[in-house]
């Protein structure tokens, strides 16, 4: 469904499971970041009010996400470090076209939070089949649904406001770039590490 190009290895999850604080900081950030990148797709595009309808709810998902894995740092004892860089948001964000008329624009930064909500996902779901902290392991596979939820949002979106865009063909270069991009991810205790 999602059209990933590359799977990420098993072995990350495994990484991820090692360090468990730090990779409970980077996705709390993660939704934090996530919820501001609806807020900014509502500033910038005000006027369709479907479009405003549902990243609000979107927002409003990402900020009780980061609500919940703020609750399970403090449950465990951790604490919530400084915010933390994603340098493959920073990576993906750089493929948007910048310019162009404002149904471009508009296409791009949907497809570009398709992409991350796909990854995401796809993170998730790996989180969920391999980690043996079974309350995590239950948790991300309630996040797997919500993020492939977002997915579907942002993509429908995309195609419904793509006028005089060739949508399809900007999702299947969004999947290459990042299909290659991925290639240098999976080795650290972030989401997207």
């Amino acid at each position: 469904m999602l059209g990933l190009k590359l799977e990420t290895d098993p072995r990350w999850a495994n990484i991820a499971e090692s360090n468990l604080e730090e990779i409970l900081t980077d996705h709390a950030w993660c939704e934090q970041k996530a919820a501001t990148n609806a807020i900014k797709l509502i500033s910038l595009n005000s006027e369709h009010v479907d479009l405003v309808t549902e990243l609000l709810v979107i927002a409003q998902e990402e900020l009780e996400h980061f609500q919940m894995v703020h609750n399970i740092i403090k449950e465990r004892g951790y604490t919530l470090g400084p915010e933390r860089k994603d340098s493959y948001v920073n990576e993906l964000f750089k493929f948007i076209i910048k310019g162009g008329n404002k149904h471009q624009q508009l296409v791009d930064r949907l497809l570009f939070s398709a992409m991350i909500e796909a990854r995401s996902c796809e993170r998730f779901k790996l989180l969920s089949t391999t980690i043996k902290d079974q309350e995590l392991a239950k948790f991300y596979h309630e996040l797997m649904v919500s993020e492939a939820g977002h997915y579907t949002t942002f993509i429908s979106f995309a195609r419904q406001y793509g006028k005089g865009v060739d949508v399809e063909k900007r999702w299947e270069d969004f999947l290459l770039f990042e299909g290659e991009l991925i290639k240098s991810y999976g080795k650290n205790e972030t989401i997207h590490g």
